[in-house]
């Protein structure tokens, strides 16, 4: 079995197995759609982007995959694999280690990936070394309807001041052992509500919008907030939205079910730990060529029998 990067020659192969695709990274499969589609296959030929996909052959089936890492972030993802209709393939966990080898060549320290709790590749990613830490559902809320009390919004863009009491609401809800795994929001991008104690990271694009809540248990009217939220996105342009529930904020569901929203089935949210070799080595102190150590004296001591 050869495992190598996807070229232009693997276009046959990529076309046949266009509507054979397990997605991976399901707020990049809502926002920016097919990653097998033209738009994903551009994204390849930007050195900026740290995006690998590969092929592995010499089995029955050829197998396609695809990882993704934002610079700057210390996880990476499972963009997607393929086909789908053969993942019990044993070339597929060689395949996924060889991609998230690629992660640790951009010093990701961890890899995610975003499965149905009943998908048939649990195995090969269990065999490839995840396992779960996390579940979560996405929420369609796109024809919620906007109610009279969501008028007065509250919501407004975060900006950097806020980011200190957003860390802080971030470690009041992560429970402490996924801290390493989804780390606090460095970066001001999303919505705050008065108060800051809810708060919605956004992830965009022409496809769709996702919002992933950070809600306060303590807060009220969260039916209003969510709505109100919804209403306050800018430049919406007909784009479906969504609401990423992780289990630790399971208690939203039934509001969201109360509100209208349509939820998808349940997902398991796996975790990989990378190791990394530490190139930048401090030498252990060496003594001086021309130093010298002096021996130290025990006189003895006499003793009465």
């Amino acid at each position: 079995m050869t495992i190598r990067s996807l070229d232009l020659l693997d276009l046959p192969t990529i076309a046949r197995y266009r509507n054979e695709v397990l997605t991976l990274d399901s707020a990049r499969a809502l926002t920016r759609g097919h990653p097998l589609g033209a738009m994903g296959l551009l994204a390849y030929i930007n050195p900026a982007r740290h995006l690998y996909a590969a092929i592995a052959n010499g089995g029955d089936t050829k197998l396609l995959g695809g990882v993704i890492h934002t610079r700057g972030e210390t996880f990476a993802k499972l963009l997607y694999l393929a086909p789908s209709s053969n993942l019990s393939d044993p070339q597929l966990p060689a395949l996924i280690e060889h991609l998230t080898s690629q992660a640790g060549e951009w010093k990701a320290l961890h890899v995610i990936a975003e499965i149905d709790e009943l998908s048939d590749v649990f195995p090969a990613l269990r065999m490839a070394g995840f396992s779960v830490y996390a579940w979560q559902r996405l929420w369609d809320v796109s024809q919620l309807e906007k109610t009279e009390a969501g008028l007065d919004a509250g919501w407004r863009r975060a900006q950097s001041l806020d980011m200190p009491a957003v860390q802080s609401l971030h470690y009041q809800i992560v429970p402490p052992l996924l801290h390493p795994v989804e780390p606090a929001p460095n970066r001001a991008i999303g919505f705050v509500h008065k108060g800051v104690k809810c708060y919605a990271s956004v992830t965009a694009g022409m496809y769709g919008i996702v919002l992933t809540p950070l809600i306060h248990p303590e807060e009220s009217d969260v039916s209003t907030k969510i709505s109100a939220l919804l209403h306050s996105l800018p430049d919406r342009r007909g784009r479906n939205v969504y609401l990423n529930v992780r289990s630790y904020q399971t208690w939203l569901e039934p509001v969201l079910e109360d509100l209208g929203a349509k939820p998808s089935t349940r997902q398991a949210v796996m975790v990989k730990h990378l190791t990394r070799l530490v190139k930048e080595l401090s030498p252990a102190r060496v003594l001086p060529a021309n130093g010298t150590i002096q021996a130290s004296r025990i006189s003895r001591m006499d003793m009465d029998e």
